[in-house]
């Protein structure tokens, strides 16, 4: 069975920092590309980070203010969030992407946590 299963979200004052974590299990984690994505309200689901074996990459709206990082030991991706803004109001989701070597069908989805920044 498939599962990545994320936590760690919460509601924080702007400029507050925390730290989401998705566990990931039924599959070959190593293998695929894992990525944080948000949505809020109204709004389309958009890519905040992601990373693979070798790098990462992140959106200009978080740039310098959020890390991406995995352990294949541990079949685990994290995002450090750092210096949190209201606008970062969101549903966010973990997402495990193996089309590209595995097939089209080899991308899963995380149930999402809540991260709400409000003072």
């Amino acid at each position: 069975q498939v599962q990545l299963v994320g936590s760690g979200g919460g509601l924080v004052q702007p400029g507050g920092s925390l730290r989401l974590s998705c566990a990931a299990s039924g599959f070959m984690f190593s293998r695929y590309k894992m990525s944080w994505y948000r949505q809020a309200p109204g709004k389309e689901r958009d890519l905040v980070e992601s990373i693979t074996s070798s790098y990462a990459n992140y959106a200009d709206s978080v740039k310098r203010r959020f890390t991406i990082t995995r352990d294949n030991a541990k079949n685990r991706v994290s995002l450090q969030m750092n210096s949190l803004k209201p606008e970062d109001t969101a549903v966010y989701y973990c997402n495990a992407d193996g089309s590209r070597y595995l097939g089209v069908e080899y991308v899963y989805w995380g149930q999402g946590t809540q991260v709400t920044v409000s003072s």
